[in-house]
This record gives structure tokens, sequence and C-alpha cells, in this order.
């Protein structure tokens, strides 16, 4: 059961990213797994559950240790996280909801870091021909408190619909709540209520951007097969009678 962080786990994120070093980190390494670890995983456990019910959901607790063949090439992160998430191979190119502590403290919803350009396409295709649905959703996800950002193009799309704008300028989205490390909620087992609210309120967008990456791939998919057709078309037929050079 997830009874809460306790101040001591932002500090020794904040200390772990100064010190960022096994000499440092084995002799507190109890500490990473009492205040950082198993609290993670319980509630990874707790926050997931209402979600697995869902075909092809899964939930992952993230450890600390950073893999040293990627940037920025630290032995241990600087932040840990929870994701829930259909199964994919490319888990940036999929939505996510999130959940990620670090020493600033918590920041939690859905993210979609890295979709194709076909996905975005298919986004800003989808919310001007929905009759103001995504939109409707969008003011009541902001009234919750829930902030709606992304990177933008450095050039605007075209955009037919004047409330659609915002969303055309983004190349990829999240939806997100913060609270900073100094905030007592952050450190209550009523954070984990929180963060099911929270989700459930971004399910239906988490699942919209799943729909449309699966109908991105599909798309592709076919374009693919399409060309492999035409070409085995426009081969030349091998002699039918047998002859010598």
């Amino acid at each position: 059961m997830f009874k809460g962080f306790s101040r001591s786990a932002t500090e020794f994120m904040a200390e772990l990213r100064i010190h960022n070093e096994k000499e440092w980190f084995e002799p507190r390494k109890e500490v990473y797994m009492s205040e950082l670890y198993r609290p993670m995983k319980e509630l990874c456990a707790v926050v997931s559950g209402p979600f697995m019910k869902i075909s092809g959901m899964m939930a992952k607790a993230g450890r600390i240790y950073s893999d040293p063949n990627f940037p920025p090439y630290r032995k241990y992160r600087d932040n840990m996280w929870i994701v829930v998430k259909h199964e994919t191979y490319d888990w940036s190119k999929t939505p996510s909801l999130f959940f990620e502590f670090s020493a600033e403290g918590a920041v939690f919803g859905m993210k979609l870091t890295y979709p194709s350009a076909a996905v975005m396409e298919n986004f800003r295709q989808k919310i001007i021909s929905d009759e103001g649905v995504f939109f409707r959703q969008a003011k009541s996800i902001e009234r919750a408190g829930i902030k709606i950002s992304g990177d933008e193009y450095k050039r605007l799309k075209p955009c037919p619909v004047p409330e659609a704008e915002r969303f055309f300028r983004l190349k990829n989205i999240s939806m997100t709540v913060s609270i900073p490390a100094d905030d007592d909620r952050l450190y209550s087992p009523e954070l984990a209520d929180h963060i099911i609210k929270v989700f459930k309120k971004l399910l239906p967008v988490n699942e919209l951007f799943e729909e449309l990456a699966a109908q991105a791939a599909a798309e592709k998919l076919a374009l693919k097969t399409a060309a492999l057709v035409q070409q085995e078309i426009s081969m030349p037929e091998a002699p039918k009678e047998d002859f010598m050079w």
C-alpha cells in the first residue's frame, strides 16, 4: 500500500544530481530502496489498477540506473517515473499516462513525445471534423487544472477553424499537472488518488492518440504494400522459352 513519499526522497534526488557517482550512491543505496524504489513500485500498483482491464494496457515503474549508452552519460537518473500505456515497441511514438518524480517535485498526466508527422496530421483532421468534441474535452481538462502544451512548429500549419489554431501549432503534446517539492500533497498517501483522478480525466485523449497512431501505422503499411505490388507488376517477365546466349 502506498503511504506517500518522505521529504528525504526529494532531498536524496537533489544530492544525487550533484554526486552522480557510485562511490556516493552505494553507501546510500538503502535510502534509495526505502524512500524511492519501494514507494514508486507501490504507487505504480495503485495508480495502474483501474486501467489494467483495458485491452493491451501495461504499467511499469522505472529504476534509477541510467543507460550509459545514451546522453547525458550519467550513472544514475535524476528522476523516477511510472508509465501506464498500451504495449508497444517504441514508447515515444505512442501516448503514455505517466508520473515523474524528481528533486523539483512531481509531474504527471499524459504525453506523446515523438509522434510521427502522420499522427499529428490525423489529429488535426480529427479535431476539425468531430463537431467540437475535442474542444469540449480540452476545456474540461484545463478547468480541472491540467496544462495542455507541446513543442511548436516553426511554420504554422494552415488552419480552417480558429478554435483549432493552438492545436495546429503542436508537433507533440502533453497534458500535465505539477506538484512542487515544497507542496505537502507530494508527501501524502492521497497523492495516489490525485494521480488516478487525472489519469481518468485524460484517458479518452490517451485512447484517441492511441487510435490515431494505429491509423497512421495502418496507412503506412498500406502504402508500403501498394508500392511492393506495383514493383512486382513493373518487373519484366522472364522469357517463356529456353534459349542460350
